[in-house]
């Protein structure tokens, strides 16, 4: 099922606009920003065309809910953070979108690399989930409280099956930001 585009207000372009910076100003608290109108649903229709059945509503909230936690991650860098698993979701639909996720982490300070794990309930720490939440809010975006439930909490059932825990590399989950490179392509 495919979803139309999402009506834009006027406004600056995600290449033009405010989105030059890992934090939204006061007056931009829409992560679907992050992206064009036709970007967006692209993204939508990736999250529907893995999960039969969805309500495009709920995708849609999925996947601006995933740019929130992508703006959270290159908020801070040194938080073990990590996505829900239902925000994990629209995570992988956006990575599948190699060229706007690589844009994108380009435009929020260098790229987010994800790193899968297997299904483990006992690693889930709930903290790392309040903490999150806690950092999208930094970043100017309003969670949506629904989609950031823990393990056997889920309201939603998606394809994601893979839990992320503040134990994976460096430290900080899955979560790595790579800094952007130096003229000459090295980084720091």
């Amino acid at each position: 099922m495919s979803v139309p585009p999402a009506p834009r207000p006027p406004g600056p372009t995600p290449d033009t606009g405010p989105w030059v910076t890992a934090t939204l100003s006061h007056d931009q608290r829409d992560p679907r920003d992050l992206l064009t109108g036709e970007q967006f649903t692209g993204v939508v229709n990736t999250v529907l065309g893995n999960n039969p059945g969805m309500a495009p509503g709920l995708a849609q909230r999925i996947t601006a809910e995933a740019l929130g936690f992508l703006a959270a991650c290159a908020h801070d860098r040194q938080a073990p953070i990590a996505p829900s698993l239902v925000v994990d979701e629209g995570w992988h639909a956006l990575i599948l979108h190699t060229d706007l996720y690589a844009r994108l982490c380009e435009r929020l300070g260098g790229f987010i690399h994800h790193y899968p794990q297997l299904p483990d309930d006992t690693e889930h720490d709930p903290d790392t989930i309040a903490r999150t939440v806690r950092l999208i809010e930094l970043a100017g975006c309003t969670p949506d409280p629904e989609l950031w439930a823990g393990p056997g909490e889920q309201p939603f059932a998606v394809a994601a099956k893979t839990w992320h825990t503040p134990t994976g590399p460096g430290g900080c989950g899955p979560i790595i930001v790579e800094k952007k490179p130096k003229p000459g392509g090295f980084t720091q």
